[in-house]
């Protein structure tokens, strides 16, 4: 399928758990056919938990729910967990697991990073965060900043198609000459509460969010906010950021300052050089862990979705993002990153980036080249056809029969 820009949308920014949960449970408590939910994490804990419930609740109505979970991300839901849901009629399904080696978790490329729900054809949400305790910001200093949209109109009816077309045995088999790149959808008329969706996949729409955003940087004429959690995209990307800063954009850019993983910190350093030399302004956000992956750009133009800006998520990964454009949406999202920029960012300088040292040239020459070609290296990794394993529902006793039984054995009439 393809999609296009469409008009007369109701976008709604949440920030978040505090904000995501409670609209997406109140959403699926109001479900009256279905309900599809795929995510990349879900923990067993308070979260996971309350979610399971909702979506019991909904299941016991008669609501039809699919769930796809990613098999890297979500593989330590115990069975009684899972079953519960499962007896209740839902639909649950794991992308591609895999056994662990040597205790170790195989099943590391290509991962099902998505973070959508459809309810029905009339709601949707689309962002990064998971099902876990660490995305309310109860959790304390390890509570994630994240940020996921709702959305109602036409838009939704494109995402359910998306997901329609993704279930087992819907998705159209493609050979490998057949496959062909898409250019950017272009927004011909451009107005407001407008949105598109966009993907990627290891077909089609390999490089669909990349070829986005840097179409996004090359239009952009006064300022462009990037907050990306796992920051370490490729050369065209890193080069057109730089351009637009030449121009005379406003380029700013928002890293994790304390991050939850420490080689992503190590890793956007050396790219700080390259980007502070060339007018963009790099900062840290200091407050807790990032983990959102947002976009701006002037008065319109903004995107939300589940792909970091990294070799991963641009190149393996599958991923969805949703581009808006409309200008009240836009300044919610600019007030809200300007706000972190004031409060809770460290401005990097040139002191704070890798001193210029010929080890430290030698290392960003390694970086670039690996920048500019890992995409056609990532074709190379040993590839196969991920499986969509589903989980069946446990036998259950037939208690109608056992009850009868014991009656008859007792001597007593039923």
């Amino acid at each position: 399928m393809k999609c296009t820009w469409r008009e007369g949308n109701h976008i709604q920014l949440l920030e978040n758990g505090d904000n995501y949960y409670p609209a997406l449970y109140d959403a699926i408590d109001h479900a009256q056919h279905r309900v599809i939910l795929e995510t990349f994490i879900w923990f067993e804990d308070n979260v996971g938990r309350q979610l399971q419930q909702v979506l019991l609740r909904a299941a016991r109505r008669g609501i039809n729910i699919e769930v796809l979970l990613d098999g890297y991300g979500s593989p330590d839901l115990s069975e009684a967990f899972v079953n519960e849901l499962t007896t209740a009629g839902v639909v649950f399904r794991y992308y591609d697991p895999r056994p662990r080696l040597l205790g170790m978790r195989t099943n590391l490329f290509r991962r099902m990073h998505r973070k959508i729900v459809v309810i029905d054809n009339t709601v949707a949400f689309v962002g990064g965060i998971n099902y876990s305790a660490e995305h309310l910001t109860s959790y304390g200093p390890e509570a994630k900043q994240d940020y996921a949209v709702r959305v109602e109109g036409p838009i939704v009816e494109d995402i359910l198609q998306f997901e329609l077309e993704n279930l087992p045995d819907n998705a159209p088999v493609k050979r490998w000459w057949q496959r062909r790149r898409h250019r950017p959808e272009e927004n011909r008329t451009p107005g407001e509460a407008q949105a598109l969706f966009i993907w990627r996949d290891n077909n089609d729409n390999r490089d669909d969010i990349e070829r986005h955003y840097l179409k996004m940087l090359a239009n952009a004429r006064r300022e462009v906010i990037i907050a990306n959690a796992y920051f370490f995209p490729g050369y065209r990307l890193l080069h057109a950021m730089r351009n637009a800063a030449r121009r005379g954009v406003s380029v700013k850019l928002i890293v994790q300052g304390e991050p939850d993983m420490p080689i992503v910190k190590v890793g956007a350093e050396l790219l700080y050089n390259y980007l502070l030399t060339g007018g963009v302004q790099v900062y840290e956000y200091r407050r807790r862990p990032l983990h959102g992956k947002v976009a701006l750009m002037d008065d319109h133009w903004a995107t939300v979705g589940s792909s970091n800006l990294d070799p991963l998520s641009l190149s393996l990964n599958l991923e969805a993002n949703l581009i808006i454009h409309d200008r009240k949406f836009n300044q919610t999202l600019r007030d809200n990153l300007h706000a972190i920029i004031r409060e809770d960012c460290v401005r990097v300088d040139e002191s704070m980036a890798p001193k210029r040292t010929w080890w430290n040239l030698g290392k960003s020459i390694v970086v670039f080249h690996f920048l500019r070609h890992f995409p056609a290296m990532a074709g190379w990794l040993p590839a196969h056809t991920p499986q969509l394993a589903q989980v069946k529902p446990p036998i259950q006793p037939e208690i109608e029969t056992q009850d009868r039984a014991e009656t008859e054995h007792s001597g007593v009439k039923p």
